[in-house]
């Protein structure tokens, strides 16, 4: 069923300055056209809720028209990059999509643009630069500054717009973000839309009344102007324009602090009851919409006006009474929902088949590394093996780069990336500041763009500031828009090195109980190796577990393995009848040495399995040895209330349950933080010894 035909005045969607000056009357009738639709359709899908043919809530931009129409006429849709948010319905209209596209959203029907899987706000158009909010609206800048950076690294001269409330502002991922695009120079128009509520908190509670919020870019040496968008649309054009050149030319960010007006509650269901009846009058009375209609009247375009009014209402109802007429989404099939989860499997890259360092100049030619500090690539410590398979990411893969604290000249916190800023630069192997999310965001938005990059964070604890950027943006971003998010993220974990709480956890039943996450835990350097490589060419956020205690211990062969991907699939170490034990990380080489000595002792052989994977699971080798056992053991460090182990035994015993001979017997850590003292760490972990105890204990 074909869409009603777009009107001629909605397809001119662009606007310069030298357009406003030679031809200002119909420049100022462009931007009334946008600012009158974009009212019109807000108003009209607030009736729609009302009349219950919406669900959920909807938002509008009532008042911030006079804002995002102009910011959007003036953008450049083929290259730059923004991300929108509740109050930017005018910005989507002209941005991308046909109006019954932005309308099936809102009617979640089976015409969706996603698949009526988000929300009727929280969508975007990525394909397009148009990035999807969530409702964290402080977290989406850094999706525009890394997706902005990806533009420029790929030669294109595009800018990024990152739109966010004064309530937001007060977010620390706005300054950390800000702070990160003023350290990289990277080109982004920050813009504060200052309606003087956050929901239903005043200005006057957000911040002190004596100051401009646009003061805050003094602290990050950036430049910063106010713009009042409810006086002059020519005007609030102009100055707009002239940011957004000054942006483009200097690749510096700027900070605009503009003055609106919130007409409407936060969403359909405020009362606005902490408004007072005389401060409602006076919000209503700033409006800018009739006042521009009213001047462009008064400049002798009535027809025009009237015509411009009958032709979108008509056209907006016939917009509508075609999306009341798409069906319902279908039930999905068993399985299908989650089937769309994670990006489908990408073809492997051309690696060549060797782990050799590349040339000192990360080009990637086949030449050795002089500086190398790999002297014999066949004999590495785990710590070797992350290394080399990062320097060969880096030598053959143009698209990759690295970022992290320290991973630079230092060569990170435990030496993982030693000589590699050496060898490839900056632009390659990125120090980046103590801003866990804004860093995470960022490579998030280079990874929506031409590349794939790899976060190093110093320890797997400090992920936890980045907790919304991993497990709501990343985690989510494929299966509520389409778009892939090739990001590995290098996470630093377990004890056993008397770090302490803050440096020894392990998370992933933390991040893992989050959809859309991949995840690795290997144990030996070849394992490393080939889970770099395999997690860097996957078209997911994949996080990768590196137990510190095994970086150095000990070196052991690693050989290009042209079945590198099987690292996705459990490795059987042992082959056992007795029992099927399943473990991972360091606990293997713990569960190894306790199996060798059941054997010796006991007389009772193990079927011992590294998971390696971690998500999405692969059991059906497990299932298969428990068919054999009827016994099952699951070790793992991680605290067990909650652990990643209640996770498995529930999937291994839902499909064994009824051919076990014993109960599953679950090791894993106390249910406390991780103690300091060696001699309390070593209470409070798995241990060979206490393995080996309850097991015992079990058999017995």
């Amino acid at each position: 069923m074909a869409f009603p035909t777009t009107p001629a005045i909605l397809q001119q969607r662009d606007l310069s300055v030298a357009e406003l000056a030679a031809r200002p009357a119909e420049a100022l009738l462009r931007i009334y056209t946008w600012m009158q639709y974009s009212r019109l359709t807000d108003n009209r899908i607030l009736d729609l809720f009302r009349q219950g043919l919406i669900k959920g809530t909807v938002t509008g931009g009532q008042g911030h028209e006079g804002l995002i129409v102009p910011l959007a006429l003036l953008a450049d849709k083929n290259i730059d990059v923004i991300s929108f948010t509740h109050r930017h319905l005018g910005g989507h209209l002209i941005w991308s999509g046909q109006l019954c596209d932005h309308l099936n959203q809102y009617f979640a029907n089976s015409a969706s643009p996603t698949r009526a899987r988000e929300g009727n706000v929280h969508y975007g158009d990525p394909a397009n630069r148009a990035l999807p909010m969530i409702s964290h609206l402080g977290a989406m800048l850094s999706h525009v500054a890394g997706r902005t950076d990806s533009q420029r690294r790929s030669g294109i001269p595009a800018i990024g717009l990152g739109l966010f409330g004064e309530g937001a502002s007060s977010t620390g991922d706005v300054h950390e973000t800000l702070n990160l695009a003023a350290l990289l120079d990277l080109p982004v128009l920050f813009i504060i839309e200052n309606n003087r509520y956050a929901y239903s908190t005043p200005a006057a509670e957000q911040y002190p009344a004596n100051i401009r919020l646009s003061q805050r870019a003094a602290a990050y040496g950036i430049e910063s102007l106010n713009i009042d968008t409810l006086g002059d649309p020519a005007e609030t054009t102009r100055q707009l324009a002239a940011a957004i050149a000054k942006v483009r030319a200097t690749s510096r960010p700027m900070l605009i602090e503009a003055e609106t007006v919130r007409l409407r509650g936060h969403a359909a269901y405020d009362t606005c009851d902490y408004i007072t009846p005389g401060e409602n009058a006076a919000i209503q009375a700033a409006d800018p919409l009739p006042k521009f209609r009213a001047r462009l009247a008064a400049e002798g375009h009535t027809a025009r006006l009237a015509a411009i009014d009958a032709e979108l209402a008509a056209y907006l109802e016939a917009c509508i009474q075609h999306c009341l007429n798409v069906p319902r989404p279908a039930a999905p099939a068993p399985g299908k929902l989650e089937a769309d989860l994670y990006a489908p499997p990408a073809a492997p890259f051309p690696w060549r088949p060797d782990i050799a360092a590349a040339d000192g100049g990360g080009t990637g030619a086949a030449a050795p590394n002089p500086h190398s500090t790999i002297r014999n690539p066949h004999s590495l410590t785990m710590a070797q093996a992350i290394n080399a398979a990062l320097r060969k990411i880096l030598a053959e893969r143009p698209e990759s780069l690295l970022l992290g604290q320290d991973i630079a000249a230092y060569g990170g916190a435990f030496k993982v990336t030693e000589h590699l800023y050496r060898d490839f630069g900056r632009a390659r192997v990125m120090n980046v500041p103590l801003a866990e999310s804004a860093c995470t965001g960022y490579a998030i938005g280079l990874a929506l763009g031409a590349h794939r990059p790899v976060e190093e964070f110093q320890f797997a604890d400090f992920s936890t500031e980045a907790a919304t950027q991993i497990a709501l943006n990343a985690a989510t971003y494929r299966f509520r828009s389409g778009a892939a998010v090739p990001l590995v993220l290098r996470l630093p974990c377990g004890g056993g090195l008397t770090f302490g709480s803050f440096h020894s956890q392990e998370l992933e039943s933390l991040f893992l109980s989050m959809p859309g996450l991949k995840a690795l835990y290997p144990s030996t350097p070849q394992d490393a190796f080939n889970a770099i490589l395999a997690a860097y060419e996957d078209d997911n956020p994949v996080l990768v577990f590196e137990h510190k205690a095994l970086y150095r211990r000990g070196k052991h062969p690693v050989a290009w393995d042209p079945g590198y991907r099987d690292i996705w699939q459990p490795a059987r170490l042992r082959a056992g009848d007795y029992a099927t034990l399943v473990t991972y990380g360091e606990m293997t080489l713990h569960a190894a040495e306790a199996c060798a000595y059941l054997e010796t002792e006991y007389e009772r052989a193990i079927d011992l399995f590294d998971l390696r994977c971690l998500a999405p699971l692969k059991l059906d080798a497990i299932h298969a040895s428990l068919a054999r056992t009827h016994r099952l053991i699951v070790l793992h460090e991680g605290r067990r209330t909650h652990g990643f182990g209640a996770e498995l035994v529930s999937r291994l015993a839902e499909q064994n349950f009824f051919d076990f001979e014993a109960p599953p017997l679950r090791i894993a850590s106390l249910d406390i933080p991780v103690p300091f003292a060696p001699e309390l760490e070593q209470a409070f972990r798995p241990t060979t010894e206490k393995i080996i105890a309850q097991i015992v204990e079990w058999m017995g």
